[in-house]
C-alpha cells in the first residue's frame, strides 16, 4: 500500500518539475471552482471520501465506488449576483459487470450578454447606442473518465481512475481556444478511513488561442492605444492534491464525517498558507454530519489567504482571510437533493453564492449496496 502511494507521488514530481517555469501560473481557473453542492459544502475537501459522478470531477478514483447503479448529477450555481453562471452534468455508469466504472462529466462557467463598445462612437464622433452589440464569454470541459479497483483487501481497497480532458473556451468572435490535458487518481479505502490523491494536468495542459478580429475591429483597437492579441499557447502545470478522511458513528442514526485536503502546486509563490519560491500549500476542510443517512449538514472551510485589513487606511495590516461554506441535503429513495451556501471571497465579504445540485440513481436499486 506504502509503495503503492510513493510511486504515485515519485512520478507525478518527476513530471511537476521539469520546465515548470514555461507555465501560465493561473489558467482555466473555471476547473478549480468544485462540482456539486455537496462538496462545495464541505469547503472543496473531497479527494478521499467522493463515491459518486462528481468523482470525475474531485478524483476520478472514486468512481469505482459506483458498482451497481447508473447515477448523474446535475448542478446550477449563480456567482456575482447572476453576472456569471456555472453548470455542471455528470455520470457515472459501471461496466463489465461491474469490475470498471465510466465517467463523463461536464461544465460550463460563462458570463453572457457582455456589452460589445466598439462600434460605440461613429466615424463623426457622435455616440450611437443602436451599435452596441452582445457577446458571451464562456469556458467549456469534458471530462472522460474510467476507474476500477486495483486492488481489495480485507481491511481496505485501492482504487484508480483517469480523466481525459478537452477544453473549449470561446469569447464572443474574438477569441477560442481549444486545450487537451490529462488528470490521475487513487484512492485506498477502508471501513471508517479513505486517503485519496490526485494528480491534475498530469502532462501539463495547454489552451491554443486564435484570435479573429476583422480589419475594422483592429483599427479601432489600434485607435484606442489597445493592444491587438496574437495567437499564442497557454500551459497549465501539473497539481497535487492529498485528502484524508475519517468517519465517525457517533449513534446509530448518527455518523460525522471528516476531511482535510491540501492542494500543492509547483508554479511559482502564492497567497496561500504554505508559500514557497516553487511550491505553494493550500488547505481545505469540511465536515459532514449524516442523520438516518437521510438528512445531511455540511460545513467546510478553504482559500486561506494573506490580505489587507478592511480598517486599515494605511494598508499595512494584514490578516488571514477565508472562504467559508455551509450545506444541507436530503434523500429520498434515488434522489439526493444538495444545497450550498458559501462566500467567493472571504468571512467578511458579502458576495455569496447559492449553489443547487441533484443526483439521481438510475439503477433498479434505491441506493448501492453498503460494502462490509
Amino acid at each position: 500500500m506504502i509503495k503503492s502511494v510513493t510511486a504515485f507521488i515519485f512520478i507525478f514530481l518527476v513530471i511537476s518539475t521539469n520546465g515548470f517555469s514555461q507555465f501560465r501560473k493561473y489558467s482555466n481557473e473555471f476547473l478549480n471552482i468544485g462540482a456539486g453542492a455537496k462538496g462545495l459544502g464541505m469547503g472543496n475537501a473531497q479527494v478521499a471520501s467522493v463515491k459518486d459522478a462528481t468523482a470525475g470531477y474531485w478524483n476520478p478514483a472514486g468512481l469505482a465506488a459506483v458498482k451497481y447503479n447508473p447515477t448523474a448529477t446535475v448542478m446550477h450555481a449563480d456567482y456575482f449576483g447572476g453576472i456569471a453562471k456555472y453548470e455542471y452534468i455528470g455520470v457515472a455508469v459501471p461496466i463489465q459487470e461491474n469490475k470498471r466504472t465510466l465517467g463523463v462529466s461536464l461544465l460550463r462557467f460563462a458570463v453572457d450578454d457582455i456589452p460589445n463598445t466598439l462600434f460605440l462612437v461613429d466615424p463623426d464622433g457622435s455616440v450611437n447606442y443602436n451599435n452596441i452589440q452582445s457577446f458571451s464569454s464562456a469556458d467549456y470541459a469534458l471530462l472522460m473518465s474510467v476507474a476500477q479497483t486495483l486492488k481489495e483487501k480485507e481491511k481496505y481497497k485501492i482504487l484508480i481512475g483517469v480523466n481525459a480532458k478537452v477544453i473549449y473556451r470561446k469569447v464572443g468572435s474574438f477569441a477560442s481556444a481549444w486545450g487537451f490535458g490529462f488528470d490521475a487518481g487513487l484512492q485506498m479505502v477502508g471501513k471508517k478511513w479513505s486517503v485519496g490523491a490526485v494528480i491534475k494536468d498530469l502532462t501539463t495542459t495547454f489552451n491554443a488561442w486564435n484570435f479573429t478580429f476583422t480589419d475594422k475591429e483592429k483599427q479601432i483597437l489600434y485607435l484606442t492605444k489597445n493592444a491587438i492579441p496574437l495567437n499564442t499557447q497557454e500551459f497549465t502545470a501539473p497539481r497535487l492534491n492529498l485528502g484524508g478522511s475519517y468517519d465517525f458513528n457517533i449513534t446509530e442514526n448518527f455518523k460525522l464525517q471528516a476531511e482535510a485536503n491540501v492542494d500543492v502546486t509547483f508554479d511559482g509563490k502564492r497567497n496561500t498558507v504554505l508559500s514557497g519560491k516553487m511550491i505553494s500549500i493550500d488547505p481545505h476542510i469540511g465536515l459532514e454530519a449524516s442523520i438516518k443517512d437521510g438528512f445531511f449538514v455540511r460545513a467546510g472551510l478553504t482559500n486561506f489567504q494573506r490580505a489587507l485589513a478592511d480598517g486599515d487606511t494605511l494598508n499595512q495590516k494584514k490578516v488571514w482571510i477565508y472562504q467559508p461554506s455551509l450545506g444541507a441535503g436530503f434523500k429520498i429513495k434515488k434522489i439526493n437533493v444538495d444545497y450550498a451556501f458559501t462566500n467567493l471571497a472571504n468571512q467578511s465579504n458579502p458576495l455569496y453564492t447559492h449553489v443547487i445540485s441533484l443526483r439521481i440513481n438510475l439503477g433498479n436499486n434505491e441506493e448501492e449496496p453498503v460494502e462490509e
